[in-house]
């Protein structure tokens, strides 16, 4: 973790045809909640023309609470994050999506048994509060009209106040054997022809906006389900059809798999929909492989007092990525920097502008995180190959491998 940490502390789509984005009143034929308030903290906010409140009762903020200490008291426990030894490259990759969920993703390809499923869970604990409305099952944002779901939408149109919580981010496991109604979610039929109301029955991906979608072994994932996920995380919603009844929410998550190449690889135009891809390798040093195996012993043995040692190491963490999540809008590339990268992406045949825009983001990300406000040439030599190495055309002759291809033709560029 060390080597990880060392860096953070110097100063150095239109969506598918398929999935149409519910349209929001223009702001003007909102009707705006009342703005007087008992409370003198309950101060109303303004934004993309819409007005929320703040206020939460007392009773149901103690209800939150109450639920969110029960969740971590019987929760199991999970490894921490900066106990991890080794595996920079995945565990950068990891961390700048949670500061830039726009990067779009992490592919993770390793060798079985290299902690690829323990790094992405222990993200858990590293992850930022977001302000949510409470009870809404799409966890929607009350400020951003793209994060929220048709009924709250409804609600704030008819002026109503809605109670808001701050929650952590979520993460979402899907299991290999989910069907298309467990991920998308499902329509009562009946109900709806009965009663005239459109009964939804939430997916994983309602439970995953504006969070982390986790596929594990996403390789052998049956290829359409594997479409409807890059297609969610791509446009930003989900749309489920049947009987000529269509309802659509928001679904912006940040997707993750990880897999096995010696069980299969992902399309290349699958492949190409994650922004950034992580190559993992079993580790060879016999002296690290030895700490592995003592830290993950001390896990087992007593979980609570592992985490305990690594609280400040956490704490320290969780604290670049919330200023790196604020401070990201404030970071600038010069001019020339931006051309060099989309002169790599050409001379590489790198296909459309995902690796341009990618590359972009990673680097601001990581200058965010290491506290600037400029991207450095050092910090886009770090994020492109593995921005680029999984968009490039792999030729069977080709014996060299695909991220040093990358990183030959950045040094060639850029000195």
């Amino acid at each position: 973790m060390a080597g990880l940490l060392s860096p953070f502390s110097s100063p150095s789509l239109l969506p598918p045809r398929a999935r149409p984005i519910p349209s929001l009143p223009p702001p003007s034929l909102l009707p705006l909640p009342p703005t007087s308030f008992s409370s003198k903290s309950a101060i109303p906010r303004r934004r993309h023309g819409l007005h929320v409140s703040n206020v939460v009762a007392p009773d149901l903020n103690s209800a939150v609470e109450a639920n969110k200490a029960k969740a971590e008291e019987t929760q199991r426990p999970v490894y921490p994050f900066a106990a991890i030894v080794g595996q920079d490259e995945m565990k950068l990759c990891l961390l700048l999506n949670v500061i830039d969920p726009k990067i779009g993703g992490v592919m993770i390809m390793g060798d079985r048994g290299t902690g690829k499923s323990t790094t992405v869970r222990s993200l858990v604990d590293l992850l930022p509060e977001i302000r949510v409305v409470v009870g809404d099952p799409f966890n929607s944002d009350p400020e951003d009209p793209e994060s929220m779901g048709i009924e709250v939408r409804d609600r704030l149109s008819r002026g109503e106040q809605l109670p808001v919580s701050c929650t952590k981010i979520t993460m979402v496991d899907l299991p290999l054997g989910a069907t298309e109604d467990r991920v998308c979610g499902t329509i009562d039929i009946e109900k709806a022809l009965t009663e005239g109301v459109k009964a939804f029955e939430p997916g994983l991906l309602a439970k995953a906006n504006r969070g982390i979608l986790y596929v594990d072994e996403v390789n052998l994932l049956d290829d359409h389900l594997v479409d409807v996920l890059l297609d969610s995380a791509a446009s930003g919603w989900n749309t489920v059809e049947r009987e000529g009844i269509s309802i659509s929410h928001p679904a912006r998550f940040i997707l993750i798999g990880s897999g096995n190449p010696e069980e299969g690889e992902l399309r290349p135009q699958l492949l190409d929909r994650f922004g950034m891809h992580a190559q993992v390798g079993t580790v060879r040093d016999a002296e690290l492989r030895v700490k592995i195996v003592e830290e993950r012993g001390r896990f087992d043995k007593d979980p609570k007092s592992f985490r305990e040692s690594y609280k400040a190491e956490q704490d320290k963490l969780q604290q670049q990525i919330s200023s790196a999540r604020s401070n990201l809008g404030a970071v600038e590339i010069d001019h020339d920097l931006r051309v060099k990268i989309s002169k790599v992406c050409a001379e590489l045949n790198v296909d459309g502008l995902r690796g341009d825009i990618v590359t972009n983001r990673a680097a601001k990300a990581l200058a965010a995180l290491k506290g600037r406000d400029t991207v450095t040439t050092e910090d886009i030599a770090t994020v492109i190959p593995n921005c680029l190495r999984h968009r490039l055309r792999k030729d069977p002759l080709e014996s060299i491998d695909s991220g040093l291809l990358v990183v030959e033709k950045f040094y060639e560029v850029f000195s």
